[in-house]
């Protein structure tokens, strides 16, 4: 509401300066060239005191950022009198811009609540009522051809002045829905897709406790496993997979930590970028990665970071395992107080990128994918108020680009 209120205060100081101008214009040639009596002093200075009055709007709306609906009214009420005034010294009742009193009342039924409507109303009808009461006529002017007649020249410039005045206010107006519009649409995207965030997170939780169990069971067997078959040579298979159980476990219990004991904890305590690489190699020991940039990989991030880098990573290694290619371009690099990243695929191309659209979460380019990953890297991007971008590559796959603010203090 306050935007509106902002922009009908702005397009009346627009309309009012050409009030201003169209009026001066008008005394000018009504008394000058057409040579009409009219009482000189009051008609100026009803302009002036509407210029000055919208010269002191001007500097004033520079200065708000939410006027309130008493201010609208001062200057709904002030164009008013001032009409009220000009009409009532310039014919009163046979002056044709009497119609411009239902302006106001066009303009407040678009902005304001209904009992500020009827505030307008009643302010636009006693001015009315005040000019014919107080009005003092003005002659025909006749004698430039039979068909000329000052009160039919007013109803056409009426005419004129009107059309030009509600399309530069509908114009404004309508543009500000459209916007209005535009932004109610990308939040009923944003909650819709946060939504199925929250539900799956939800159900995440429940499931991280359940696993808990038999990964301890795993781990146990394990153990025996390594003890029994020392000498067999499968030694170094079954430490691997300890390793691989031990990395569940350790999610598992990050999963289920902000049940327990608040989200916030977790994201205080951040992760390693060179853990969360290493731990992505330890599950994707088949995919190589080609490194790139220059990062210490001691800095921290939030734990957020390291799952989005994580969901980026095995989108790209699962790309081009579809296609038989085992590498994934990895480039980090620090700038400022911003992480900059790019991950490149060798998939099959920019077709795989569509699930990256906004309007396209919870999609997925592969037969048995879910596009979990995808929307939990957007609503990240989102909430840590970074860029996520896909672009097109030379060869084969795409590029995925990410920019992310790194916490002060961020470091090793």
């Amino acid at each position: 509401m306050e935007r509106s209120l902002s922009t009908l205060l702005r397009t009346l100081i627009t309309l009012r300066w050409l009030a201003v101008i169209g009026q001066s214009a008008t005394i000018a040639v009504a008394a000058g060239l057409l040579g009409v009596a009219l009482p000189a002093l009051a008609l100026w200075s009803g302009v002036a005191l509407l210029a000055a009055f919208n010269m002191l709007a001007t500097w004033r709306i520079r200065r708000i950022d939410e006027p309130s609906h008493v201010e609208v009214m001062i200057h709904v009420g002030v164009d008013v009198a001032v009409l009220g005034w000009l009409i009532a010294w310039s014919g009163g009742v046979t002056n044709p811009f009497t119609s411009l009193f239902l302006l106001p009342i066009a303009f407040a039924s678009l902005a304001l609540p209904a009992r500020w409507i009827y505030a307008v109303a009643a302010m636009c009808c006693a001015g009315y009522a005040l000019s014919v009461v107080f009005g003092q006529p003005l002659p025909h002017v006749h004698g430039m051809g039979d068909g000329f007649d000052l009160h039919l020249w007013g109803m056409a410039a009426n005419f004129v002045v009107s059309a030009v005045v509600l399309l530069i206010f509908f114009s404004r107006m309508s543009g500000l829905l459209r916007r209005r519009e535009h932004e109610l649409s990308l939040l009923r995207e944003r909650f819709t897709r946060n939504e199925g965030i929250v539900a799956l997170a939800t159900h995440a939780a429940s499931v991280a406790h359940e696993l808990n169990t038999p990964l301890a069971t795993m781990t146990l067997m394990l153990d025996d496993l390594i003890e029994d078959d020392a000498d067999s040579g499968l030694g170094e298979d079954h430490a691997t997979l300890r390793a691989l159980v031990d990395v569940c476990r350790d999610r598992v219990r990050e999963l289920a930590a902000p049940a327990d004991a608040g989200a916030g904890d977790t994201e205080l305590a951040g992760v390693d970028i060179g853990t969360v690489i290493a731990r992505w190699q330890l599950v994707r020991p088949t995919i190589r990665l080609v490194r790139s940039g220059c990062i210490d990989e001691s800095i921290r991030v939030a734990a957020a970071v390291g799952h989005l880098l994580l969901a980026l990573l095995n989108n790209a290694a699962d790309a081009g395992e579809a296609v038989g290619m085992d590498q994934v371009d990895l480039t980090l690099e620090v700038h400022g107080h911003s992480l900059r990243g790019e991950i490149r695929d060798y998939g099959v191309g920019f077709g795989v990128a569509e699930p990256f659209l906004p309007s396209r979460m919870f999609a997925s380019s592969k037969p048995d994918g879910l596009g979990v990953g995808l929307a939990l890297s957007h609503a990240t991007v989102e909430r840590l108020n970074g860029k996520l971008s896909v672009q097109k590559t030379d060869g084969p796959g795409v590029r995925v680009c990410f920019e992310l603010p790194l916490a002060d203090g961020a470091g090793p």
